[in-house]
């Protein structure tokens, strides 16, 4: 991968973790009990709220540091399809945009990856190329 294509993956990386990290400190912040509540609203269980504001505060900054970069992208991409259709679709397109453009980057970052300037580089062997056929 050419260095500008691994500044523009690290810009996402970085900027999805801080949006996702933001929003679930937001979560603790106005307190997890109402942020049930609301999950209840929706007819899903309050519970997970819990663990959407874990994974998203945490998982935000994981990505930050590069750390687990396509588990939690591939997270961040099941928790924006879910807000997408449970809360947002009804809204139309206006309603949706932000969390569809969420979603399409953190799913880049699961086919990707993210090694420059991450953690996963120094705690993880890269994988070598599959050779090609002649």
């Amino acid at each position: 991968m050419n260095r500008k294509m691994e500044i523009g993956i690290l810009l996402s990386r970085i900027i999805l973790g801080l949006v996702f990290a933001v929003h679930g400190y937001l979560k603790f912040q106005g307190g997890l009990d109402k942020t049930a509540g609301f999950f209840s609203s929706l007819g899903l269980p309050g519970f997970m709220a819990y663990g959407v504001a874990v994974v998203e505060l945490a998982g935000g900054l994981c990505l930050i540091l590069g750390l687990g970069t396509r588990v939690i992208g591939a997270l961040f991409a099941v928790i924006m399809l879910g807000a997408i259709f449970k809360v947002k679709l009804a809204k139309g397109f206006s309603g949706y945009e932000l969390e569809l453009a969420l979603f399409g980057m953190a799913v880049s970052l699961v086919l990707t990856g993210s090694r420059y300037l991450a953690l996963d580089s120094l705690l993880l062997p890269e994988r070598e190329a599959a050779p090609k056929a002649a």
